[in-house]
């Protein structure tokens, strides 16, 4: 499979993640997508699978002629094993990709963990430097550590969704698996925190990194928290404008020709850009405390100028004005932009069973030492040969005794 992004400036040496060793005993969203993230930073991955059923994110979404396609991208640069982990022979073999490992990733609940032998502690002793990622709905260490979680459970708990929508309305949840995107992200951020420590650290004794699925999400909504606390007052829905924002105008807006665009200011500055491109005397929007009083007649004026003019007309004359403004994407849209293309955000791979597929490249961008998307979702147990003989060492008789065992596939 060949990445076809192109990157301006050579790579100096490998990717920044390589040599980097994962095991992932995690299934569906968050915990593998933090191996994800690792993995497009050239992380050696290694994601457990049940011999029989897989993971179940291997049938999320829509399929294609049979193939699902969002575990294309969801487990891409990963190789695929499979273990029973209910078996004692299973979770030997998974004893020994924790040894062989320097990131264990789980999001099984707790009790089943420590059944398995994978909880914290006994990673601990099994691998003592390991760094023990662990998603939980509720936290490892909380009276409902062993109550089940999803993703909308943890985006409602951590404040968003309580602000995302109308006031007129109910709460919205986001488009997309957004509690547990964040809580990858976070994660694999304090996967690359605890690697820093234990290269710098000689007395590092592993580091246990225990996240809630709704903790990340609840960590970029803080002034809600202090707003309420020192005011008293609970920040409410606001449609496409926000309960607290930095300046005077944000919102979304139709044109003439049925295109919705988003307007936005963050400094005075741009809200008397603004001004200006509707006909409000700046003397008007000299102040922050003008701009204020200003809102809703900037936002009506806003509304009835796009309104009258087609989106691509808007666009011209708003950039013209630095007015800070955009069509409001869709998926098509993106495919089809110069900047995203211009960034090479979006790669062609070639995939087994679908061909040249489209896909997100590789964020963040590295400049020297960038990574690369060099396969897609791995089939089930793909990867058993080379991890269990070439990884862990493990001899033929062994090997073919787990598989015939139906241990592994």
């Amino acid at each position: 499979m060949v990445d076809t992004a192109s990157s301006p400036i050579p790579a100096l040496g490998g990717a920044a993640l390589e040599g980097l060793k994962v095991v992932e005993f995690a299934h569906v969203i968050a915990g593998p997508l933090a191996g994800t993230l690792l993995a497009d930073l050239g992380a050696e991955v290694i994601h457990v699978d049940d011999p029989e059923h897989g993971d179940p994110g291997r049938k999320m979404g829509p399929p294609k002629d049979g193939t699902y396609l969002w575990w294309k991208v969801a487990a891409r640069n990963k190789r695929s094993v499979t273990i029973d982990l209910r078996t004692p022979d299973g979770q030997a073999v998974a004893r020994e990709l924790v040894r062989w490992a320097d990131v264990v990733i789980t999001n099984f609940r707790v009790n089943t963990l420590a059944k398995w032998g994978l909880d914290w502690e006994s990673v601990h002793a099994e691998n003592p430097t390991a760094i023990y990622l662990q998603v939980t709905g509720f936290g490892a260490k909380s009276s409902r550590a062993n109550t089940p979680g999803f993703g909308k459970v943890g985006e409602a708990r951590s404040g968003v969704v309580y602000v995302t929508g109308f006031p007129d309305g109910p709460p919205v949840h986001t488009g997309f698996s957004h509690a547990d995107t964040v809580t990858a992200l976070m994660g694999a951020y304090a996967v690359t925190a605890s690697l820093h420590r234990r290269d710098t650290d000689p007395n590092f004794d592993g580091e246990w990194i225990d996240l809630a699925l709704f903790e990340s999400l609840f960590r970029l909504i803080e002034w809600q928290i202090i707003f309420n606390d020192q005011l008293g007052t609970i920040p409410e829905r606001a449609g496409n404008q926000l309960a607290v924002s930095p300046a005077a105008v944000i919102n979304t807006y139709r044109s003439a020709d049925d295109v919705w665009l988003t307007v936005t200011s963050g400094t005075p500055r741009s809200v008397r850009n603004v001004a200006e491109l509707v006909g409000i005397p700046l003397d008007k929007v000299s102040t922050v405390e003008q701009q204020a009083e200003q809102k809703d007649e900037l936002d009506r004026r806003l509304g009835e100028w796009i309104g009258s003019r087609s989106a691509d007309d808007c666009l011209v004359e708003m950039a013209q004005l630095e007015v800070v403004a955009s069509r409001i994407f869709s998926a098509a849209d993106i495919l089809e932009d110069e900047t995203y293309q211009e960034l090479g955000d979006i790669i062609t791979i070639d995939d087994d069973d679908l061909g040249p597929v489209r896909m997100q490249g590789v964020i963040p961008r590295l400049a020297n030492h960038p990574g690369r998307v060099w396969r897609t979702g791995p089939g089930l147990g793909e990867d058993n040969e080379l991890v269990y003989k070439k990884f862990l060492g493990m001899d033929d008789d062994r090997y073919e005794q787990l598989r015939n065992q139906g241990v592994i596939s």
